[in-house]
């Protein structure tokens, strides 16, 4: 009802402003992006986080709220105002929005979306987010006003997020046991090598046991709406982080709270959990990053802050992909969402590079750092307003980087460029000496890929443009490192235009096969077919499809095994009433099963052998949760469901770059 109400509220002022702007460049960042891509943390974002873990000595200091809230007539019309001069063109201008779909192939959420979301996330995303600079005409009050018309609640209500505020605290909280002695998933890929495999021991599921899944708990995520945090599962217990800025430390078989940390910025990272050393004693702490640059070493007992580094304190750089361990280091990639306000005539485009870093766990001291482009940005021309524009930029690491200790090698899926001529390592997969940081070699998958976000939409091209746009078809998703039976090794990886290759490690990455997905985009010059990624067992490889499919690859010759359409469900129509089709979130896979989620909110259990449907789940409702926050479903994306003693989770709600539903929910299930 309350999306309803705003539809109706913004009415034909909205409409007439729409005709005001048709001139103008709308480019999907200017509004568009106001929530998407854009849940950097909420309205505490810039504050230091505390741990709770019922200690009051600890306890969390509160939450800073900007005064007066929109409750009254007045203040919602000037809301109602303010949203239809700055915003609505975009978001309620059901015309502006047919037209981005096929060109862009993104979408604004609609106001029917916004009103679904927190406040917190509005909020940041206009003050610390991917918005900031798109916002910055707007005073601070305009932008909570902007927030609180649509959250339908006051700023500032974040420290319901913490720990001591839940009904479900576990009743005591033992030392940690022997990580290896129980079956657990750690952090992104489930390994080293990213596979996000388990094994038939470790899983404790086969498909004989699918029928039986019910639900065990369901925890609700306070004020949160995209669930972009991947769960991790360790001497039985479940940690992860939310977009809510919170992390937290769970039960796996109760669903009991043991414990949260309240962090500067929106998670996204799966957990990471490694026994390090602290003053001569063993320590496990769990690893995280956030929207805002930051790592964390966490006491994965307590919640305790154990160090916090900072690797870059620019608005728009980001940790996305899990931090990985080997041998006493982090190494951690470093991204970058300039390309989002690049079409801003005021803004100097750009400078950002993307770059890995290797942490020393124990201390979070910095032992080097690589940039995608070793080249420093410089100045290039100015544009029709004498803005300085800049080059090269671009090269981001969105992924979790995968380990390989025989090469002593670390891989990363790198992005496309920012700036023309593009970067020689953009939409590349690169190999770096585990010791030095140094790039060892290179595999480049799409050339000519310069796409700064912008100039694909209606309107006149900014001087940031490239003379070609290139398709945006980065690596944004982990390689795969696999052993095959023949004994053979193959590095694996797909670009989001949906081709797949194998590369081989142990020949300085020499091209082994591709196998080409692309098939089914709905056209138009940037359409994502694989973002996330996939998952391999000892034979394939297994990949969701934006087309509405999961395929099966050989992993010895890249010969496609099996494609498989996946039909949406009908319960959960998106805009227009169209199903909302197509699979983004990465996959699992443990023997004889691959689990897959969909825009529409459904789980699906695939077979290996032929994709043939097991078992699914509807995830997109409402439910009654063990720590006593109002939850509810949405779509499944970027993060997988993840397996582990007996045990399926997943998190439910993601509004990603497609309209999808959000939701605040992660969902546990067992046959037992």
């Amino acid at each position: 009802m309350k999306s309803r109400r705003l539809r109706i509220e913004i009415g034909t002022k909205a409409r007439s402003t729409q005709a005001a702007m048709t001139g103008r460049r709308c480019a999907w960042i200017r509004c568009a992006m106001v929530l998407f891509l854009a849940w950097p943390g909420l309205a505490a974002a810039a504050r230091q986080g505390t741990p709770q873990d019922g200690n009051p000595a600890q306890a969390s200091r509160p939450a800073a709220q900007p005064h007066g809230a929109v409750v009254g007539p007045p203040e919602r019309m000037a809301a109602n105002a303010l949203f239809n001069q700055h915003c609505a063109s975009c978001h309620l201008n059901a015309k502006a929005s047919a037209k981005a779909i096929p060109l862009t192939g993104r979408t604004a959420p609609n106001t029917e979306v916004l009103g679904q979301m927190s406040t917190e996330s509005i909020y940041a995303a206009l003050t610390t987010g991917a918005m900031v600079q798109q916002g910055k005409s707007l005073t601070n009050d305009q932008k909570r006003m902007i927030a609180e018309f649509f959250g339908g609640h006051p700023l500032g209500s974040t420290s319901a997020g913490e720990a001591s505020h839940m009904t479900n605290r576990c009743a005591s909280n033992p030392p940690m046991g022997d990580l290896a002695a129980t079956p657990s998933w750690n952090g992104w890929g489930n390994g080293l090598a990213n596979t996000h495999f388990q094994s038939a021991e470790a899983a404790g599921l086969t498909v004989e046991y699918l029928p039986l899944l019910k639900l065990k708990w369901a925890f609700g995520v306070p004020a949160g709406g995209e669930m972009s945090g991947q769960p991790s599962v360790a001497d039985g217990r479940v940690f992860f982080g939310e977009d809510n800025a919170f992390a937290y430390s769970v039960s796996a078989a109760t669903g009991c709270i043991y414990w949260s940390y309240h962090a500067e910025a929106q998670i996204r990272t799966a957990a990471l959990i490694a026994r390090i050393d602290q003053a001569g004693h063993a320590v496990d702490a769990v690893f995280y990053g956030d929207k805002r640059a930051n790592v964390y070493a966490l006491d994965a007992r307590t919640g305790a802050l154990i160090w916090k580094r900072n690797l870059s304190s620019r608005l728009l750089s980001h940790i996305t992909g899990a931090p990985a361990f080997y041998d006493g280091r982090l190494y951690v990639g470093l991204a970058g969402s300039e390309e989002l306000v690049s079409s801003d005539p005021h803004y100097p485009c750009c400078t950002y590079r993307g770059s890995l870093w290797a942490l020393d766990a124990n201390t979070g001291k910095v032992i080097w750092r690589t940039y995608t482009i070793p080249e420093a940005p410089k100045p290039t021309r100015k544009n029709s307003i004498g803005t300085q524009l800049w080059a090269p930029a671009g090269a981001s690491i969105w992924d979790a980087v995968t380990i390989d200790p025989k090469q002593h090698t670390i891989y990363a899926g790198v992005g496309n460029a920012f700036t023309d001529p593009p970067a020689e390592l953009s939409d590349s997969i690169v190999a770096f000496d585990m010791k030095t940081g140094k790039v060892l070699w290179h595999y480049q998958g799409v050339h000519n890929d310069a796409s700064p976000g912008g100039c694909f939409a209606p309107g006149p091209r900014g001087a940031e443009c490239p003379k070609v746009e290139g398709p945006d078809w980065d690596y944004g998703d982990s390689p795969i490192l696999r052993t095959i039976p023949n004994g053979k090794r193959v590095l694996v990886d797909a670009d989001k235009g949906g081709t797949v290759v194998g590369l081989d490690p142990d020949a300085h990455g020499k091209l082994l096969w591709k196998a080409d997905l692309t098939g089914g985009r709905p056209g138009g010059p940037i359409q994502v077919q694989i973002l996330w990624g996939g998952a391999a067992d000892y034979e394939n490889a297994y990949y969701p499809l934006q087309a509405g499919a999961v395929a099966a690859v050989r992993l010895s010759d890249g010969k496609i095994i099996w494609r498989v359409p996946i039909k949406p469900s009908a319960e959960h129509p998106g805009p227009g009433g169209r199903p909302r089709s197509g699979l983004e979130a990465a996959v699992t896979v443990i023997p004889g099963i691959v689990f897959a989620g969909g825009w529409d909110g459904v789980l699906h259990a695939l077979s290996t052998s032929d994709g043939h449907e097991l078992w699914q789940y509807d995830t997109a409702h409402a439910y009654a949760t063990v720590n006593g926050v109002s939850a509810h479903g949405g779509s499944l994306g970027a993060p997988a469901p993840v397996v582990a003693g007996g045990m399926l989770l997943v998190g439910s709600g993601y509004v990603g770059t497609g309209n999808g539903m959000p939701g605040n929910v992660i969902l546990a299930f067992s046959a037992k």
